[in-house]
């Protein structure tokens, strides 16, 4: 009933442009990582700081029950407000962000909790001090950390995810993808800056980049669509966190089910197929 449901929903959306979907996954009303975290797990305890330099706040994570399991959750916050998008630096992480996500990473792996991520960011903090600070290397470290990481994990895309700031928390196992959400290695302002010289073609650019959820199903670089509501998640929080627990909940289960050694050979032949031949690519599901 819910893949019949979600098959009529596919097709009404259909009509929606590339552009559609980037302005829906930006709506000031979407719903957010802490929303789902409040939503889907239970006694959920917040950690912060890198050890090193102070907290980020935004990039967010922590303790939390997912049914009888412990899981690390960890996500991009953006604000609501000015105030606590300045706070938040619109959901961009600066490097001690990353050292934090990687610090949290390593407490599951040392204790066996599986890791889910939350990704929904503009991008890696551009600002002069993040480089300053080590910025690339910050995300190296979580990209060799999480690929050789011995926990399962689970992400999900539920608004937008570019560039090095979604890759930092995006190398899993099981990636999941909200309808009107989008995964590019670029905004498409920044593409059509660059290719056009003229922010104004985002419109074209986001067309061409292939970034939404449809097409990245489509090239198998996402696991499964999870369908949102008429109108956004925004339109119906309570509804898209419901699909998006029970999204993460089949895959955990799955993966939990693991060997570790499997679990790493499987991870590491997902990234091995990327760019492949159609024919040589997993299986995925979704609309």
């Amino acid at each position: 009933m819910q893949r019949s449901s979600a098959r009529g929903r596919a097709a009404t959306d259909a009509v929606l442009s590339a552009w559609d979907h980037v302005q829906l996954a930006r709506h000031p009303a979407r719903p957010y990582t802490l929303d789902y975290v409040k939503s889907i797990f239970r006694d959920f305890v917040e950690l912060r700081g890198d050890r090193l330099f102070r907290d980020d706040r935004s990039l967010v994570g922590g303790l939390a029950k997912a049914g009888d399991r412990t899981v690390v959750v960890l996500g991009h916050q953006k604000g609501r407000s000015a105030a606590e998008n300045a706070e938040r630096n619109f959901g961009m992480p600066q490097p001690e962000g990353f050292r934090k996500a990687l610090r949290l990473m390593k407490l599951a792996e040392k204790f066996g909790f599986p890791v889910i991520t939350f990704i929904d960011t503009p991008g890696a903090s551009p600002d002069k001090e993040a480089e300053e600070r080590g910025q690339a290397k910050a995300i190296a470290d979580n990209l060799l950390a999480m690929a050789g990481l011995r926990v399962p994990i689970v992400g999900v895309i539920i608004g937008e995810g570019n560039s090095g700031g979604a890759l930092a928390i995006g190398l899993v196992d099981r990636l999941l993808m909200l309808e009107h959400a989008y995964f590019s290695v670029v905004s498409p302002e920044g593409c059509a800056s660059i290719l056009w010289r003229d922010p104004k073609h985002a419109p074209d650019a986001a067309e061409a980049m292939r970034i939404t959820a449809r097409d990245l199903l489509a090239l198998r670089l996402v696991d499964e669509v999870v369908p949102e509501p008429r109108g956004g998640a925004h339109a119906d929080p309570a509804a898209a966190a419901m699909a998006v627990g029970q999204a993460i909940d089949r895959h955990l289960r799955a993966l939990v089910s693991l060997p570790v050694e499997a679990l790493l050979e499987a991870r590491y032949a997902r990234y091995r197929a990327f760019g492949a031949l159609a024919d040589a690519l997993p299986t995925a599901v979704g609309v």
